[in-house]
């Protein structure tokens, strides 16, 4: 047979052969096969190649519109890019306050309806595109003889009550800690989470005191215990002198070299500073003031009282490998609330703050005051290259020769 007369053979027999059930097709097959001397899959294949309506094709199904992967990866964002766990949590809460192009109650229902398992599957792609770096600035010279007045931190039993808190710095140096410039404080309750932040320049005792009384003055619960590592911004006579008058306040060091002593408030370096101003250089006193800002208005009453935290309530050892079981994602503000810990004076204020915030207009603020703590960092650079641009020696001879 020609070619022209097997191509409109196949177009006569397409359609029948489509709206056949399968053992009528495999009877269709067989009289083709015979009819034109080719092989089954050749036959199959050509039946296939001019054929755009029929049964459902074989596979899984699409159980989520394009518009509900659309907001997903938007939310993702704008929740700071937390894990699925938290995100799952975190859809009653920040979908009430959400607005955006093309949401609606159909898209709001899907969202509601993934697991955590459905998000990492559309968003791991999305996901891949972002990095991380690390950068370690503590001196632990100079707190020798301090290290005996405060103990090491005992590890005999966790902590299930608010009140113990960790503490840890940022150095804000880019490629050369040479110099002065910008250091984030971060303190984190172990029990629920609640992190602030405080930025401040230089890595003084003075400086650092400031911060820390400044965060211990905010909290909204009762610090009982803080422990800091070796640096000598929190082993110092003046860090000292003022907890032995808070004589409540238990002090605890982690040990030399072992950052899973502190392995909350170092988690909490990573997503509650470097996420926020990166690994650049700060080295402009006139930005401290716009840092503490976003950090105390912004960014973390955004952690603290809308994004959810998982926290391991299991560890296991099955073979080769570690089971680790994790419960149910809850914000700090809610851990906190459920505690049982804040008297009723504690617990109205907490709630009246609450009550007056609004997720997506903390995040929308949040964004902005970024972008223009960028815009004035990037123009504050320039001018300083400007200051201190010396010519060079064709700048020199051209200009002694005009």
């Amino acid at each position: 047979m020609s070619l022209k007369f097997n191509v409109e053979y196949f177009n006569k027999v397409r359609d029948r052969y489509y709206r056949s059930s399968k053992k009528q097709k495999s009877v269709i097959l067989d009289e083709i096969c015979q009819n034109t001397d080719l092989e089954r899959k050749h036959v199959i294949k050509m039946l296939a190649r001019g054929h755009h309506q029929g049964p459902k094709a074989s596979g899984r199904t699409q159980s989520y519109s394009d518009a509900s992967i659309y907001h997903l990866k938007k939310l993702w964002h704008l929740m700071g890019r937390i894990c699925s766990k938290r995100m799952i949590a975190a859809f009653p809460i920040w979908l009430e306050f959400y607005e955006g192009k093309g949401f609606g109650p159909i898209v709001k229902d899907e969202l509601l309806s993934m697991s955590s398992s459905t998000v990492d599957r559309y968003l791991r792609a999305y996901k891949a595109q972002f990095a991380r770096n690390r950068r370690s600035a503590t001196n632990s010279r100079g707190a020798k003889k301090f290290q005996a007045i405060v103990p090491l931190k005992l590890f005999e039993k966790k902590e299930i009550t608010p009140g113990f808190v960790e503490a840890d710095t940022v150095a804000h140096c880019g490629n050369s800690l040479s110099g002065k410039f910008a250091w984030s404080l971060t303190m984190t309750d172990v029990s629920t989470g609640w992190t602030n932040n405080r930025a401040f320049f230089g890595k003084g005792a003075d400086e650092t005191l400031s911060a820390i009384i400044s965060i211990h003055d905010s909290l909204p619960y009762t610090l009982k215990s803080l422990n800091v590592d070796n640096g000598t911004e929190f082993l110092n006579r003046y860090f000292l002198e003022y907890f032995r008058r808070k004589n409540s306040v238990k002090l605890t060091r982690s040990r030399p070299y072992r950052k899973n002593d502190n392995c909350h408030v170092e988690q909490k370096n990573f997503t509650h500073v470097r996420e926020v101003f990166r690994y650049s250089r700060i080295d402009h006193e006139e930005l401290i003031k716009y840092m503490n800002e976003i950090y105390r208005d912004y960014f973390n009453p955004l952690q603290n009282f809308f994004t959810p935290q998982i926290k391991m309530i299991e560890k296991s050892r099955v073979g080769s490998r570690y089971v680790r079981k994790y419960d149910q994602g809850k914000t700090p503000c809610h851990r906190l609330l459920e505690s049982g810990v804040l008297s009723m004076k504690q617990k109205s204020d907490l709630e009246k703050v609450y009550n007056s915030l609004n997720p997506i207009e903390l995040k929308r603020g949040l964004s902005k005051k970024i972008s223009q703590f960028n815009s004035l960092k990037k123009s504050l650079d320039k001018r300083r290259k400007e200051d201190i641009y010396l010519p060079s020696y064709y700048d020199v001879k051209r200009y002694t020769m005009k």
